[in-house]
């Protein structure tokens, strides 16, 4: 007997191997079509193009008709999802969708939830989010903040009771596209050990800080791992292993395996001890001005909902900072991208190609798993 394994998302095998050893027989996510009695041909999971307002529009109508969503709360919630995977960035898009909707038909998510002003102090606010759909709170929260920052120059609001906000960057560009700095960071349950800890204490805690700058505004977008679970569960969908070791096996072993590092949530921090240390001042600021939920608080309800956030915005107009401060910026950058690189590599700034990559999404189409794609569509009937 013959298999064929195809390594491309082409439909025509790239290769012919006679009685192949185990490590090349296809991961779980191949599809194996019968050829002939004696011929298999593997094929992944391949990506289709969905044109962006099919797939914003998609994302509505499922949360209207089926899980008690208004019309303009469908919207937005289907538009963040949407960008998400417009900008690259599917694996907090719509990936995360059919999750979102679990969450929902779990109860952890109330979409009916709106977040509510608790406390105020000047440019300082502290939000419940009452266990509403984390996306649209987040969105709300930054948007407050925002509104904030343009009276007082800051503005800060500290969010309690919320839930997973999906694709963090979000809500760094809302509010560079406001002409302001975003800082926004959230908790998360424990998913990575302590620095020489054996079993998950700490969450991957993601931070995001955006600049705006009218030649292309500089996001970055972080978790506290060295890569996201999210980012993981991608790999392990296209039955790749990670590109660097990322985490540790229930030995303790540093490996580059997504499956042991997700089943045993032991996510390697990033920058090692100095991201366990950021990881917990984070966590720490997150329970400690909201009110809410600690990670280890949150590994105590078993899932991951119920977290803290906050979100920091500052309005460099209301700070006396002109226009003529933006050349600052431009000379770090030019600095940047012009230092010598080794063969085949490059130098960006965070967030430079996201436009270039929406722009040629809205073109030719949204990169989407086709068995993702399957899932959302099956949501419809």
């Amino acid at each position: 007997m013959v298999n064929l394994r195809s390594t491309s998302t082409s439909q025509h095998p790239v290769s012919l191997i006679p009685n192949p050893p185990h490590f090349l027989l296809p991961p779980s996510n191949f599809l194996l079509y019968p050829v002939s009695c004696t011929i298999h041909l593997f094929i992944p999971m391949a990506n289709i193009l969905i044109p962006y307002p099919q797939l914003q529009g998609t994302f509505e109508s499922i949360l209207i008709l089926h899980y008690k969503f208004s019309k303009s709360r469908a919207s937005l919630c289907a538009e963040l999802f949407a960008k998400a995977s417009l900008d690259g960035v599917a694996s907090h898009g719509a990936n995360r969708f059919p999750v979102f909707l679990e969450m929902i038909r779990k109860e952890f998510v109330d979409p009916t939830a709106e977040a509510e002003c608790m406390d105020s102090f000047g440019f300082f606010e502290r939000w419940d989010g009452k266990l509403g759909p984390g996306n649209l709170n987040a969105h709300k929260c930054m948007d407050r903040a925002i509104t904030l920052a343009k009276a007082h120059g800051v503005g800060m609001v500290a969010l309690q009771n919320t839930n997973h906000w999906m694709r963090a960057g979000n809500y760094g560009w809302q509010a560079v596209e406001e002409g302001c700095i975003g800082i926004c960071f959230t908790n998360t349950k424990p998913n990575m050990p302590a620095w020489g800890g054996s079993e998950p204490k700490l969450g991957n805690n993601p931070l995001v800080v955006a600049i705006p700058r009218s030649k292309g505004p500089i996001v970055i977008d972080m978790a506290m791992s060295q890569f996201s679970y999210g980012r993981m569960s991608s790999y392990l969908r296209e039955g790749k292993d990670l590109p660097f070791e990322a985490g540790f096996d229930s030995k303790g072993k540093l490996t580059n395996s997504p499956n042991e590092i997700i089943e045993n949530e032991m996510a390697l921090p990033a920058g090692l001890w100095k991201g366990a240390g950021l990881s917990l001042v984070l966590d720490m600021l997150s329970a400690y001005l909201s009110g809410g939920r600690s990670t280890a608080q949150i590994g105590e309800i078993g899932e991951e909902y119920g977290v803290s956030q906050i979100f920091l915005c500052f309005n460099p107009e209301k700070l006396g900072i002109g226009e003529a401060s933006e050349e600052i910026l431009d000379k770090i950058i030019e600095d940047l991208v012009s230092s010598k690189v080794f063969p085949g590599k490059e130098v960006r700034y965070p967030g430079e190609n996201i436009l270039k990559i929406r722009e040629e999404n809205l073109q030719k189409g949204v990169p989407v798993n086709k068995e993702i794609w399957n899932k959302i569509q099956n949501e419809l009937t």
